[in-house]
């Protein structure tokens, strides 16, 4: 794996995180968000919750289609992986990944995204509640991760 593209992918990885960040600790004080809670929101408040789904949903995207092959290919992983739940298990079983079911469930989330429910605020306000619990695992694993691949010598100022 060539150093600065799988610096790159974390790169673009802390990008998404460092907005993800900004826009929870925005919405922090609005939590737990309600029908009634989400019915008096700000244009503006509007506008971070997207940014929220948003960065949620690229971080995932992003970790899922490049940094978790990245560091299958960084760890010259050998053997079978042609499907993304075997590469999944496999990176659970060298430590880059704490819990393949733990992925599937941010995956999830960030498919739930994928559908709006306008019309009905209370499972909008039950998705979000459980989006920002998921957000801080992401985080996590995104953390781990690097961590994890630190070990490769890869990264600027790698451990």
């Amino acid at each position: 794996m060539n150093k600065a593209v799988f610096q790159g992918i974390i790169d673009v990885c802390k990008v998404h995180a460092e907005r993800l960040r900004w826009s929870m600790s925005h919405l922090a004080e609005k939590k737990p968000f309600t029908a009634d809670s989400l019915a008096q929101l700000t244009e503006i408040e509007l506008a971070i919750f997207d940014q929220f789904i948003v960065r949620f949903s690229k971080l995932q995207d992003v970790m899922g289609a490049k940094l978790l092959p990245a560091v299958l290919e960084l760890t010259h992983e050998e053997g079978e992986l042609n499907t993304f739940i075997d590469k999944l298990n496999r990176l659970e079983k060298i430590g880059a990944l704490s819990s393949v079911d733990q992925w599937l469930k941010l995956r999830e989330m960030r498919n739930q995204f994928a559908h709006d429910y306008p019309d009905d605020p209370e499972i909008q306000s039950t998705l979000l509640n459980r989006a920002f619990v998921m957000a801080e695992e992401l985080l996590k694993v995104l953390d781990h991760v690097i961590h994890f691949s630190a070990r490769y010598g890869v990264l600027k100022g790698a451990l």
